[in-house]
């Protein structure tokens, strides 16, 4: 009986999920560069055991190295299916995060694959959503704030500063008053900056 299925648009339903462990599936999807969207979600035949869900990762396909997951979301119980945009996810060349290993060394594919991982529901990773104003609050000031620690740790006083006639000096001040407007603005209206 299967717990997982996938619908890529204008494809019959995929129900075949190899198990990789106890709590780790793995399904392939064939010419995944023509695909933009994936619906991941459970069949109704078997639940996820009390307190987990299901993270679900995405391998896109790279001819020159092993897949590099990515965290698209997740589904439970109480959210059986979810759409995951995969057109714009990014090539391994340009990843630094997630083991190319989470879900067993594999040779390099050509195809896609989907991933879930029954977890605990507290050990879910939550990816931003971007019709969720308050992910997106949270994630331009993250941003913010790492742009800000940047600055900051190639501050120096005037006194210590080097004569260079090809520099761009700003003064950290010009960069702190924007740093706070944009984040009133914001806080204001969390899609100011699409306009």
């Amino acid at each position: 009986m299967a717990m997982f299925g996938i619908i890529v648009s204008g494809r019959l339903v995929q129900t075949e999920f190899q198990p990789i462990s106890q709590t780790q599936f793995l399904t392939t999807i064939t010419d995944a560069d023509n695909i933009n969207h994936v619906v991941i979600f459970l069949t109704g035949a078997i639940p996820f055991p009390e307190g987990t869900a299901g993270q679900v990762y995405f391998s896109w396909p790279d001819s020159n190295a092993p897949p590099n997951w990515q965290v698209l979301g997740h589904i439970s119980n109480s959210k059986p299916s979810a759409i995951f945009k995969i057109s714009s996810l990014k090539k391994l060349h340009e990843m630094e995060s997630f083991s190319s290993t989470m879900f067993g060394q594999s040779s390099i594919c050509h195809n896609a694959q989907i991933g879930i991982s029954i977890e605990p529901l507290m050990n879910i990773t939550e990816v931003p959503s971007p019709s969720n104003p308050q992910s997106n609050i949270t994630f331009a000031q993250k941003m913010l704030e790492n742009f800000m620690n940047y600055v900051l740790s190639y501050s120096v006083s005037q006194v210590n500063m080097v004569h260079d006639p090809t520099a761009t000096y700003v003064p950290l001040s010009t960069v702190q008053n924007w740093y706070t407007n944009f984040e009133r603005r914001l806080v204001q209206n969390p899609n100011f900056w699409k306009t």
